[in-house]
């Protein structure tokens, strides 16, 4: 524990870590929140399954716009403004909801909630590179960081599914609505830690996904989104087929804490293997570990699979994050990291939608085949394109130019504002 220590122990790091943690709580109740919410106004599962998919894919594809933005002028000056739109979203969305409005304009506005979540997960990876950027630390930094992930995943449908039972879904989405403001505006206005704004632009069409080795990592998070979106349907299908719906929250938990026992000791260790290589490894070895969860016939075996599973997947997300910092020059670094998290997030809309269609096609065991077939995939895809996952000599920190010239990565120019000295990355 004590490299962990030593991370937590950085100066002012509490002072924005805690409040980020009220903010990222509610992040997993919010697609889930807006199915119980819609099924309880409409009495649709079909509309509230539309509305929760447009949540979902709107988040997904406005995260790197928020980024962008943020790279551009600061965290508060995006913060602010994005958490009022998504109060008055969410806000405008529990209010018709309760008034029984007509499904279209629920989903107009679940996708308008979705698009405006702060993106404040990304925003912390994006302190920590700039506090601790260049030190064997910053590795161990992200696992804490995709730890507080599981945990968030693990606790947040619990503390919403009680007060959806308990009360409403209105409740439960307004308690939501109150963690997600308090715990962002708090972070918006600590400074500690948060990088400089740095104006940019990328001379590419397709932006920072066109950086090199960008997109290849957004599709391997892809393929992890998936695993999370395809258990989730595959792993209540199953045991609701064995006659015990109610083990279906203890097996998903036990996938969540294996995923955090593999990232504590992960981030613990020091490793020889390139970064690349290890993603390509940890991408095969997850195919293999979800391949168990296809001969799973009982519930001690679903168990078992998805323990084994969950101790693969956070050591893969944590090695991509750490690629992706540094591949990425530090004026777009946020725009990076809300890809990979948007990346998640479409994955497990994506894997959800598949494996809920296989489930009613042959049964619930059929659910499971999507996270070998998918993790197995990016692993090839990986596999064929390692050089672009390493870093360039030219595109390292330590030798970015600081006096407003253009720095080449993979063939892509990064230009900050005119007149601006870009400080080192």
């Amino acid at each position: 524990m004590k490299s962990y220590l030593n991370v937590l122990a950085t100066p002012g790091a509490w002072r924005f870590l805690a409040p980020a943690l009220v903010a990222r709580l509610p992040y997993a109740m919010t697609q889930l929140g807006i199915l119980l919410l819609v099924q309880w106004s409409t009495g649709s599962y079909g509309a509230a399954g539309v509305a929760a998919a447009a949540a979902a894919f709107s988040q997904a594809f406005a995260g790197p716009q928020t980024g962008r933005l943020t790279d551009r002028f600061g965290q508060p000056r995006v913060l602010l403004p994005q958490v009022a739109v998504h109060a008055a979203a969410m806000g405008a969305l529990l209010t018709l909801a309760a008034a029984h409005a007509p499904i279209g304009v629920l989903v107009v506005l679940a996708a308008l909630a979705g698009a405006s979540v702060p993106q404040v997960g990304a925003m912390v990876r994006a302190r920590w590179a700039h506090t601790l950027g260049g030190s064997p630390r910053l590795g161990t930094a992200f696992a804490v960081e995709s730890i507080t992930d599981e945990l968030t995943f693990t606790m947040a449908p619990v503390l919403l599914v009680a007060l959806s039972t308990g009360f409403s879904p209105v409740v439960a989405l307004l308690v939501a609505l109150a963690l997600i403001v308090f715990g962002t505006v708090v972070f918006a206005l600590v400074k500690v830690g948060a990088p400089v704004a740095m104006p940019v632009r990328v001379r590419s069409g397709g932006g920072v996904l066109r950086l090199r080795g960008v997109a290849l990592l957004a599709a391997a998070f892809l393929a992890m989104g998936s695993v999370f979106g395809s258990l989730q349907v595959g792993i209540t299908s199953f045991t609701a087929q064995l006659g015990m719906p109610g083990a279906a929250g203890p097996v998903y938990a036990t996938f969540s804490g294996a995923s955090v026992a593999g990232g504590l000791l992960y981030g613990a260790l020091r490793w020889r293997i390139g970064a690349p290589v290890r993603l390509a490894a940890g991408l095969a070895l997850l195919a293999v570990a979800t391949t168990a969860l296809t001969a799973a016939t009982s519930l001690p075996l679903l168990y078992g699979a998805a323990g084994l599973a969950g101790l693969v997947i956070a050591p893969v997300i944590i090695t991509g994050y750490t690629i992706i910092e540094r591949l990425t020059p530090a004026e777009v670094r946020t725009e990076a990291f809300t890809w990979l998290t948007g990346a998640i997030g479409l994955g497990i809309a994506t894997g959800a939608a598949v494996a809920g269609r296989l489930v009613d096609e042959a049964g619930p065991s059929l659910a499971f085949v999507v996270p070998p077939v998918m993790t197995g995939l990016a692993a090839v895809l990986v596999l064929t394109r390692l050089r672009s996952l390493r870093p360039r000599p030219e595109t390292a920190p330590e030798t970015a130019p600081d006096d407003g010239s253009a720095a080449m990565t993979g063939g892509e120019t990064l230009t900050s504002a005119p007149g601006r000295a870009r400080p080192r990355g």
